[in-house]
């Protein structure tokens, strides 16, 4: 095993192409196959699946991909400092593994603010729940991941770097407005029909906490549905299918167009902290400390704003428009217009 076979396996994790891997490191492409070929043969491993369309990276690939990413950054680092020179690393790429909620509703606006910064970075996500990110952190398949919950296991370091509102939706029917003048007494939750994240979802592991801290045991859950998007959840609250517990960021769009009804869960709300995970085993990559200061900064700003008009979005006035179906036939849809 050498350096030069881990460069060009690493580079073709990101090109997902062995003829551009090899212009881009001046050689030929037969050249960047046999060094695959040997190091394939001396860790007894297939690192890609190929194809005539396509380089997919297997899952034992995965698991030695960022050893072989900071073997060659410390390379680069000794060639710097007994050369003298700053040389250019590689490629400057941060991976990272993060379930749905902060995935969709955190890290773009995050991740846009640091390309304006360091526009060279580039970043690999995979979305998977708070369990699949866990894995990815243990098994060195990211340096960085995002989780709605913690999940107890050896190789993970927990930042707390959000606190995430849980609250209840509903449909914007006058039944649920009618429930909104009993405050938080919550016992009529128990007629509901619950629909939840996949059980590997930290919303959902959240969620289930909640029902037990109101009260009800797993048992008097009665989950109509599960699915692995919160989106597709929130559409299913709107059709009446059910109720669900989101995350506020999720849901504040659909709030704000009165697609649903929002329930907060006690006077002071129900929060969970959103993680921030690292391996105890690898030390971070410069970008990844700085994107992760820079994700603190974010965030801070954010839930000020957030605090300042809580009282605003947590319990909204309902906006309805008159349902025109006859009686007994499903009650109509609220109107998206806004305020």
């Amino acid at each position: 095993m050498n350096i030069k076979q881990l460069e060009a396996f690493v580079r073709i994790v990101k090109n997902k192409s062995f003829s551009q891997t090899a212009k881009e490191l001046f050689l030929t492409q037969p050249t960047v196959s046999a060094y695959i070929s040997n190091l394939e043969e001396e860790l007894g491993v297939r690192l890609f699946l190929r194809t005539t369309k396509e380089v997919n990276i297997t899952e034992a690939g995965e698991k030695i991909y960022l050893y072989a990413k900071e073997i060659i950054q410390l390379s680069n680092q000794i060639r710097e400092v007994t050369s003298g020179r700053q040389e250019g690393a590689m490629e400057k790429e941060i991976v990272i593994s993060t379930s749905s909620i902060p995935g969709q509703y955190l890290l773009p606006s995050i991740l846009a603010s640091y390309s304006k910064s360091y526009p060279n970075v580039e970043f690999r996500t995979n979305e998977t729940d708070s369990r699949g990110v866990v894995d990815d952190i243990v098994s060195h398949r990211a340096e960085l991941g995002f989780c709605g919950t913690m999940i107890q296991r050896n190789g993970c370091n927990y930042l707390p770097f959000y606190d995430d509102e849980l609250i209840l939706v509903t449909p914007n029917t006058p039944k649920y407005r009618k429930r909104r003048e009993l405050g938080f007494q919550m016992d009529w939750l128990s007629e509901e029909d619950f629909i939840m994240r996949e059980s590997g979802s930290g919303t959902r592991k959240e969620a289930m906490k909640i029902l037990a801290r109101l009260g009800f045991m797993p048992e008097d859950v009665h989950i109509k549905a599960s699915f692995a998007s919160t989106g597709a959840i929130l559409l299913s609250v709107r059709e009446q299918v059910g109720v669900a517990i989101v995350s506020k960021l999720a849901a504040k769009m659909e709030i704000r167009n009165g697609a649903v009804l929002p329930f907060r869960l006690s006077e002071n709300g129900c929060f969970r902290k959103i993680y921030l995970l690292t391996s105890t085993e690898f030390s971070m990559s410069e970008g990844a400390k700085k994107l992760v200061k820079m994700m603190q900064n974010h965030v801070r700003r954010m839930q000020m704003k957030g605090r300042a008009s809580l009282s605003q979005i947590g319990n909204p006035e309902p906006r309805i428009i008159k349902d025109s179906a006859p009686e007994g036939k499903k009650e109509g849809l609220l109107s998206s217009k806004k305020h």
